[in-house]
């Protein structure tokens, strides 16, 4: 099983029982380049459904400039909590929204300068 990111093919190299874990094409036994997929079933109450958990994690490897080390790891955890029922079109419009601003120069320049847009 391999996931298609930018081009970038991560090769799946583990599975628990609710996630599977990918190489990235840059992974060596130095460089990270890893991505986790895992999904945390609902919990529910007598009153309530539940929320069905969903996370991405991100890992990867750069070389640093100005640093006191040569390379360090950058993470991207992604965790989307949503309710049991929730209609297909409201988690697309959910995912839509958030891959928009990700995307979007505000995002950018907020990480970038380590500042919350606002």
């Amino acid at each position: 099983m391999a996931l298609i990111v930018n081009a970038k093919s991560y090769v799946a190299d583990g599975w628990d029982t609710n996630s599977v874990r990918f190489q990235g094409p840059a992974n060596t036994t130095s460089v990270v380049d890893r991505l986790l997929q895992k999904i945390t079933p609902a919990k529910p109450t007598a009153l309530f459904s539940g929320l069905v958990r969903f996370q991405l994690k991100l890992t990867r490897t750069h070389t640093l400039t100005g640093a006191k080390t040569a390379t360090g790891n950058s993470t991207v955890d992604i965790n989307i909590a949503r309710p049991v029922g929730i209609a297909d079109a409201d988690t697309d419009a959910l995912v839509a929204d958030l891959g928009a601003y990700v995307a979007s120069a505000a995002f950018k320049t907020a990480l970038k300068t380590s500042q919350p847009n606002g």
